[in-house]
């Protein structure tokens, strides 16, 4: 398992993906198994536009990073959302 440093904290692939579906459970009350890293974000989990900009800020202040305008737009499936996270806190 690769380990990521930022800060102080060791940060794990394994252990984004799992911060990343409990952000995801907990803004839009999902059950954490309903969540798979294929799920679409808009059409299996039933967030909107509005949602997504609750999403960005809740990744933000868990994460540390900026959000950039515009990237996240691009995002539809969880896997895509794991990629952007570990992109943005790796080293």
């Amino acid at each position: 398992m690769t380990a990521l440093r930022r800060g102080s904290i060791d940060i794990t692939m394994d252990s984004i993906r799992k911060q990343v579906d409990q952000i995801v459970a907990d803004e839009f009350e999902l059950d954490p198994e309903s969540i798979a890293p294929s799920s679409d974000l808009y059409d299996d989990l039933g967030l909107d536009s509005l949602d997504a900009i609750d999403l960005v800020v809740a990744l933000e202040k868990t994460f540390g990073f900026k959000v950039e305008e515009g990237a996240a737009r691009k995002i539809r499936k969880v896997e895509q959302l794991y990629a952007f996270v570990e992109e943005r806190v790796s080293p």
